[in-house]
């Protein structure tokens, strides 16, 4: 092992909070995977402590949005994409006098789309109620964007040329999937599916077109509530990928290591984060950037009945990646668990 690296493993806080988190879940599967340098611990906990690790597959949510940004760097890199297209160049019948966000907006959530979209308030306030009293999480996808409705909320969203406060934006990187869809010539789910298996040799990732090795979310009361199935519906950019732990600690690797050559723009602070729940990050592309130190980048998930984590510090060579098939707080165990890896790496440094 190089100098800092250990072979990673699981203090007793994060365990006692593991186990806190599980109890009562009679269906739970949290699967935690730690990586330090080349060495990686792939642990999974059920309702009664550690239990297989199969290496199962989990809705991984808002990661996603970590992957498509990947994707639109990559095209950046090769010049067949700008950050600073609008997003009407991609879109067709759009009004030519209007002024559209650019991918670089998009792609940071300062364009200036509510965060409801594409939900009306009321559809939005219904679907956050039922999360919170988890008895009704969705088993089926709630969203609901075709073509013609994508075309109608540009229309009828009239934004202005600047930088808007940052506001969480699944629609916004709903077009930036569109877009990266027309410039590839291919669509967004066959883009993406061969940038995972092809250009991040990620074997067991896969956007809702492959559903097949998914195991199933449970909501807090254990009633088994399936997955979502996104098909064709145009927000997939912002949330339909599925993975694995150890391909998501491949995925950390390849970030952590900068091992594509697009990868340093993502990891680049391109916005101001003036949000409460995210107030210690500041935005890159797709990613969020501690603001304490720069090194450290991270995203969470969630969709109806799934929570994720990664973290990835490029300095200290180490990562950490939280999977649960129930809604959990995956911040909380994440940082908890994430905060111990570093500790570990800092007390190796100094002997």
């Amino acid at each position: 092992m190089t100098k800092g690296e250990f072979m990673p493993q699981l203090d007793a806080k994060s365990l006692e909070l593991i186990n806190k988190t599980c109890k009562d879940k009679k269906h739970i599967k949290l699967t935690v995977g730690l990586l330090s340098g080349n060495e990686r611990t792939i642990k999974t906990f059920g309702e009664n402590g550690e239990i297989d690790n199969k290496n199962f597959t989990y809705e991984i949510g808002s990661i996603t949005k970590t992957f498509t940004a990947s994707l639109l760097a990559k095209h950046v890199h090769k010049g067949s994409m700008s950050l600073d297209d609008s997003i009407a160049k991609y879109v067709d019948g759009l009004d030519p006098s209007r002024y559209y966000p650019t991918l670089r907006r998009l792609a940071t959530h300062t364009a200036g789309y509510s965060s409801t979209l594409p939900f009306t308030r009321r559809e939005y306030f219904a679907l956050i109620i039922g999360l919170i009293r988890a008895s009704e999480s969705p088993g089926t996808l709630p969203f609901k964007l075709d073509f013609e409705k994508m075309r109608d909320l540009l229309e009828t969203n009239k934004l202005k040329d600047k930088d808007y406060n940052w506001r969480y934006s699944n629609f916004g990187m709903a077009l930036l999937g569109y877009a990266i869809g027309v410039a590839s010539g291919a669509g967004y789910h066959a883009s993406m599916g061969d940038f995972l298996t092809t250009e991040l040799g990620l074997s067991h990732t896969f956007t809702s077109a492959n559903p097949g090795r998914l195991i199933t979310g449970y909501t807090r009361k254990n009633v088994d509530c399936g997955n979502w199935i996104w098909g064709d519906d145009l927000t997939a950019p912002a949330g339909d990928i599925s993975s694995t732990a150890d391909d998501l600690l491949t995925y950390a690797a390849i970030n952590m290591h900068e091992l594509r050559p697009y990868l340093a723009m993502c990891h680049q602070k391109n916005a101001d984060v003036n949000s409460m729940l995210f107030k210690s990050s500041n935005m890159g592309l797709g990613w969020l950037i501690r603001k304490d130190n720069s090194n450290i980048i991270w995203h969470n998930g969630g969709t109806g009945a799934f929570s994720s984590y990664l973290g990835i510090d490029k300095n200290r060579k180490c990562a950490v990646v939280v999977l649960a098939n129930y809604r959990i707080d995956p911040n909380s165990i994440g940082e908890t668990i994430f905060k111990g890896q570093i500790n570990k790496v800092n007390t190796k440094e100094k002997i």
